[in-house]
């Protein structure tokens, strides 16, 4: 066995006036395989080609042989088998009426695919409880008569079958379709599917359209008091022990130092002491909102309790956003299990808008691996200093001293609310030291419990 390589190089360059120049090069190998390796590198060239073959026919049977269709095949086989081997006439006729079912049913799915499928959505955004309308369009663009067939779509995790009839060239069918968003998520729409195949149900051709349209079922939400009045208006605007150089509450004078700004400069004073003197202010408190759920399914005794508390923090976060007010809207993220002790993440929703924050709202789940709620506390202070207001929204499971500990992870000048959901119990108001709780029994409550003022 030998072999002997030949290599052959070429330059083509190309130039002009000015300083630019182009230049290929290019190389040329050319091998001489013995006999030995030439037929075994056949062999193995023979072979993926086989693979390649083999893969694609699988494939294509799986996708045109239905269950049914196999077992006439099993049968069919066996049949004749059982002639070749025993003889028996039965199974001839076993054999004979299985060919029979096959051939019978191949016309059915002979020809190419020529549709043209439109699915509208009435709207992409509903509130929980609401329904989509859609509208189903499949035309016949080919030249021939086009048999009939069904149009799977998917919804989310169900499916919508749309029966189509026979259509001439050119004609279309039009349905109409309803998709029911009874829960809070996020649904997608396709990709659809269109199948035809024979009255028996053996053998089946599909064609898939992969554009998936995407719905978001917002959480029910609840008109809030505007934060410029009752819970949010004692807090704005009032002084706090922050002194700052430039505010509208006055506070003392001090003395100048390098990088004080003329204009404050308290000239009465200066004159008396005979150094330049300076007016110090407390900062004005601004209502910096955050809303903290907590998504462990500990807390929370049912699906729907759960679906209450979200409706509850994405009703707070609306009503500031309309209002303009700062709003940092904050949940823990999923931690693998391995990793609980040493990773600590949170992910904050967009606030820019109530449609954003809507959307966003839409795919919070509750979940096992996530931080506890003092965890996402204690890091939403470290992240965003400068809140003045935290609202803890949690279930009817969560211990009171466990959410006295997530209020003091909060910085001492944060004004903490805690919202608990229990439905079906009375709305009440505790003041504690640390902070005030508030309990819902169903979402109508939140309006009149912010009505009486959750802040001390």
């Amino acid at each position: 066995m030998s072999f002997s390589t030949e290599s052959r190089l070429t330059r083509t360059a190309a130039g002009t006036s000015t300083s630019t120049r182009t230049t290929t090069v290019t190389r040329y190998d050319r091998t001489h395989r013995g006999p030995v390796r030439g037929a075994v590198f056949g062999v193995r060239r023979a072979a993926r080609n086989t693979g390649r073959a083999a893969r694609a026919v699988v494939g294509w049977v799986r996708e045109t042989v239905t269950a049914a269709g196999m077992l006439v095949a099993v049968a069919c086989v066996l049949g004749i088998t059982a002639g070749l081997l025993f003889g028996w006439v039965e199974a001839w006729a076993v054999a004979a009426i299985a060919l029979v079912l096959l051939l019978a049913c191949v016309p059915f799915i002979l020809g190419a695919h020529d549709y043209r499928i439109d699915l509208a959505l009435d709207r992409d955004r509903v509130v929980a409880g609401a329904e989509i309308g859609a509208t189903l369009d499949v035309r016949n663009n080919g030249t021939r008569l086009s048999l009939p067939g069904i149009v799977d779509v998917p919804v989310g995790e169900g499916l919508v079958e749309a029966h189509v009839p026979l259509l001439r060239p050119g004609a279309h069918h039009r349905e109409q379709l309803t998709i029911a968003a009874h829960r809070r998520g996020v649904i997608d729409v396709g990709p659809m599917t269109i199948t035809r195949g024979d009255p028996i149900g053996i053998l089946r051709r599909e064609l898939r359209w992969p554009d998936v349209q995407r719905i978001h079922v917002h959480p029910v939400t609840v008109r809030l008091p505007s934060t410029s009045a009752g819970l949010i208006r004692d807090l704005e605007g009032t002084p706090s022990t922050t002194l700052v150089d430039a505010d509208l509450s006055f506070h003392a004078v001090r003395e100048y130092v390098v990088g004080d700004s003329q204009r404050h400069v308290h000239w009465k004073s200066t004159a008396k002491t005979g150094k330049l003197m300076v007016r110090q202010y407390e900062e004005s408190r601004h209502a910096r909102i955050a809303i903290i759920l907590d998504l462990d399914t500990e807390s929370y005794e049912s699906d729907d309790e759960f679906e209450n508390t979200v409706s509850a923090a994405a009703s707070l976060a609306l009503q500031g956003v309309r209002d303009g007010r700062d709003v940092l809207f904050s949940v823990s993220n999923e931690i693998p299990e391995q990793s609980r002790a040493e990773v600590l993440s949170i992910r904050t929703l967009p606030t820019v808008t109530p449609k954003a924050l809507l959307d966003a709202t839409s795919t919070i789940d509750p979940a096992e691996r996530v931080m506890r709620l003092e965890a996402v506390a204690a890091l939403t202070a470290q992240s965003y200093p400068d809140l003045s207001i935290g609202f803890l929204l949690t279930g009817s499971r969560m211990p009171l001293e466990r959410l006295r500990h997530a209020a003091v992870k909060l910085p001492a000048a944060v004004e903490a609310v805690a919202v608990r959901s229990e439905l079906g119990e009375q709305p009440t108001m505790r003041t504690a030291r640390e902070l005030a709780v508030m309990t819902l029994g169903a979402l109508g409550d939140l309006p009149q419990m912010l009505a009486r003022g959750a802040l001390r």
